[in-house]
């Protein structure tokens, strides 16, 4: 189920919400358990064959977990953590591994051809995350609804943002209803979702419209040095818009049901370093990678030499994490390189003016985005010959959009940051319900987009 759709604007979250503030007030007692079936139904309204493996993933994990607790045997959070990579393996790899291995004269493996599950990246982590705590002593055992709602949380299930469990599980015992804020909270959910909403629809679907025809054509052929930059600038700041739209969204439901979500973004586009790109851009997503993967395989605790290979290798796998395919590790390859080139930076003591530190990362920023969007080598080749200037130059260059996004990334502060300056009034409640009119109008007017990172 779409955030954007009519289906969850006008159907499902209205309904789960009077459900919800029912159950709050009369019988509190099932609030967690209403939040975990609603969240099944939402998960699996997409495609209800998905169903038992997110249930039957829940159950197991959490009855390994009991089991650990019990027995502290180590080797059963090795199994568990290894069972969950090779499911996300095996559905989202398994054709990608098995294409490479065809390449090799004699080899001819066949191709699976799984459906991959909604949200599967997502929720595989957070088993990971919880059961590497728990092997840590960090956590405790929870029952079986609690560690369920953890994992499969509606309103960031499919996209995150990545929750760590001391984030969220105590909230999950709160009165939300009760609490002397609890208006002005679900107040804010609603501008965050209705903020969010808007720039998915206004600005990341209008800024597609330039994108996928020049990503398509390059995949045919040539482009021009136009067209080249008009679909890589407006690719830049589309998932830009596109994910902290779905993160604004995520983290306004999620609020109106009484729980706060971690942020995802912060202004990622100002940055004046890669590194620093990295701790505003899908900032969850880089914890994780530095907590349980940077950190495990070393960090910075045994020499430069160890650290340059840590970073290339999360950063690498970090890529393929986002996309089974060979452009997604080249552009994961690309961060880890020029991660690497700033340690080296910094340890060489160069300095570095902010506005050139600011420009080099937007750029790089930019121009590997060409990687990720692509889906061969030969589109992205054909891109960056257009970057280059190396096509004919071409025309109708589609500046206004791209100029509207770029000021509003840039200048502009971050929806959470937004929603908590105004006071209260009745003339902003009018405002906000006007503008999600619009929207609806507008969802139903022009042609809607999936959110990009529900592929992931």
């Amino acid at each position: 189920m779409l955030f954007n759709s009519y289906a969850f604007l006008l159907v499902f979250l209205p309904a789960a919400l009077a459900l919800h503030a029912l159950v709050e007030r009369f019988q509190p007692s099932w609030r967690l358990p209403l939040l975990l079936v609603l969240s099944i139904v939402f998960y699996g309204y997409w495609d209800w064959r998905f169903i038992p493996l997110i249930i039957l993933s829940i159950v197991i994990n959490w009855a390994i977990a009991r089991l650990f607790a019990s027995t502290r045997r180590e080797s059963l959070i090795v199994i568990a953590i290894t069972a969950n990579l090779f499911v996300l393996a095996l559905f989202k790899y398994a054709d990608f591994f098995a294409g490479l291995a065809n390449t090799l004269p004699g080899v001819s493996i066949p191709m699976l051809s799984l459906a991959l599950p909604l949200g599967i990246s997502f929720f595989t982590f957070h088993h990971v995350m919880y059961l590497t705590d728990l092997r840590a002593g960090k956590t405790k055992p929870f029952d079986l609804v609690r560690y369920g709602l953890y994992i499969a949380f509606f309103p960031q299930v499919l996209a995150g943002p990545l929750v760590r469990w001391s984030e969220i599980m105590h909230q999950f015992d709160e009165r939300p209803y009760q609490r002397s804020d609890a208006a002005e909270r679900f107040a804010r959910g609603i501008m965050l979702l209705i903020v969010g909403l808007a720039k998915k629809v206004l600005i990341g679907d209008q800024l597609a419209v330039n994108v996928n025809p020049v990503f398509a054509a390059a995949e045919l052929g040539s482009v021009t040095v136009a067209q080249a930059w008009q679909g890589t600038l407006s690719f830049a700041f589309q998932i830009y818009f596109d994910f902290s739209g779905y993160t604004d969204m995520a983290l306004g439901i999620a609020l109106m049901f009484g729980v706060v979500l971690p942020q995802n973004f912060d202004t990622p586009y100002r940055a004046l370093s890669l590194q620093d790109f990295w701790r505003r851009w899908h900032m969850t997503l880089s914890r994780f990678l530095r907590d349980y993967l940077y950190i495990a395989l070393g960090g910075n605790r045994h020499g430069l030499a160890l650290q340059l290979l840590a970073l290339f290798a999360t950063m690498t796998l970090g890529g393929l994490w986002h996309g089974a395919g060979m452009t997604f590790v080249a552009w994961g390859v690309a961060h880890g390189v020029g991660l690497g080139v700033g340690v080296l930076w910094r340890r060489a003591g160069l300095p570095m003016h902010p506005i050139v530190g600011w420009f080099l990362t937007f750029l790089f920023v930019v121009l590997t985005w060409v990687l990720f969007r692509a889906e061969s080598f030969q589109g992205a080749l054909h891109m960056y010959e257009g970057l280059l200037g190396l096509a004919p130059l071409g025309s109708g260059f589609k500046w206004r959009a791209i100029a509207w996004a770029a000021v509003f990334a840039m200048i502009g502060p971050t929806a959470w940051a937004l929603v908590h300056k105004p006071q209260p009034h009745p003339l902003l409640a009018v405002a906000l319900a006007i503008m999600f009119i619009v929207l609806l109008l507008k969802i139903g007017d022009s042609e809607s987009y999936e959110f990009i990172y529900f592929q992931f």
